[in-house]
């Protein structure tokens, strides 16, 4: 690579000489025109760095009318009760850094760069105030309670929303990706009633986070149907320390429990610990089923059986919507759904 030196900045003209294109040429690559042949790109990118260019984003801005960015926003609603704060659970569930890479796998070779909008209650007018001023292109928004506004408030401006699932009341043409949750709690189930399980329990999500609700629904239905009482079920946050005291209160409700399924891997991680600490083995006596299938799932001990939902691929799939959108070649697609699956380790 050419020595770079404190003279004037290199041009676009030199750009396209070293790259043997035109100028034309040069300029849509800079300015991300997705049709551009991948090695054109790649000989165009390579003169850029033994030239020493540096784009001029403001006025590729005023050109493209485009940031190079897209913003992540993951909302909660002020009325969420829980004992973790909400950053703190934000950055230690493993389901956003998920979201993230699966995110990334679209948006980088796009050039376009991923910002993170944490966004409880009190912080919703200023990510409004910061989408509405035009920093990004988009929003992918990950939220997860009906009574959440940020949804609509977003969805209102003139930029494209994707949804991580559908929540609350929105138009429908705001794209939505989503997994089949109540397939999930029927999968868990169908499990633990074949393992021979008959005294069965459910560490549940939140009451007012629809996929928490639908994932318990699944699994009721299963166990209805397989002739069975109805469940004891005890609510958690979906965090580590609720799925301990839901196990807890499980035992105490329902010493004899013998299967548990848990909406989190994080809350069957919980559980798992509790009835450990209380001498129950995990699965002689207690067998479990997370959902989620993170690192949680496989570092657990004993490793949990989970339903594994394909985070970063449902995520990868919003990163094309908002670009199909933004590029102006989407087409209505309502809900993109996923399917789970059932992943079988130590713990049921």
């Amino acid at each position: 690579m050419a020595p770079r030196t404190h003279g004037p900045q290199p041009t676009l003209e030199a750009v396209a000489a070293v790259a043997g294109v035109s100028r034309a040429t040069v300029s849509r690559v800079i300015n991300l025109v997705p049709t551009v042949d991948p090695q054109i790109v790649a000989a165009v990118e390579r003169a850029i760095e033994e030239t020493g260019y540096v784009p001029n984003l403001a006025a590729r801005s005023l050109v493209t009318r485009r940031t190079g960015s897209v913003a992540l926003v993951v909302s909660e609603p002020t009325e969420r009760h829980s004992d973790s704060p909400f950053l703190e659970r934000l950055f230690t569930d493993p389901y956003i850094g998920r979201v993230t890479a699966g995110a990334q796998r679209v948006l980088r070779p796009r050039g376009i760069h991923l910002t993170i909008l944490p966004a409880d209650g009190p912080a919703h007018d200023q990510v409004v105030g910061y989408v509405r001023q035009g920093h990004v292109d988009g929003v992918l928004l990950v939220s997860s309670s009906n009574a959440d506004p940020l949804p609509a408030r977003l969805a209102a401006l003139p930029l494209p929303v994707v949804l991580s699932t559908r929540i609350g009341d929105l138009p429908d043409d705001v794209p939505t990706v989503d997994l089949d949750q109540a397939a999930g709690g029927r999968l868990a189930a169908q499990h633990l009633l074949g393992t021979g399980r008959t005294r069965l329990a459910s560490v549940a999500g939140p009451s007012d986070v629809p996929f928490a609700r639908e994932r318990l629904a699944g699994f009721l239905d299963a166990v209805r149907a397989a002739g069975l009482d109805d469940p004891v079920v005890v609510e958690g946050d979906l965090t580590r320390a609720s799925g301990e005291l839901a196990a807890r209160r499980l035992l105490a409700a329902l010493p004899e429990v013998d299967g548990v399924f848990a909406a989190s891997d994080l809350m069957a991680d919980g559980a798992s610990t509790a009835f450990q600490a209380a001498g129950r083995r995990v699965p002689e006596d207690v067998a479990i089923v997370g959902f989620d299938d993170s690192t949680v799932a496989r570092g657990a001990h004993p490793p949990l059986t989970t339903i594994h939902q394909p985070v970063e691929d449902m995520a990868s799939e919003m990163a094309r919507l908002l670009l199909a959108d933004l590029d102006g070649t989407s087409s209505p697609v309502g809900t993109a759904m996923f399917t789970p699956s059932l992943v079988v380790r130590d713990s049921a």
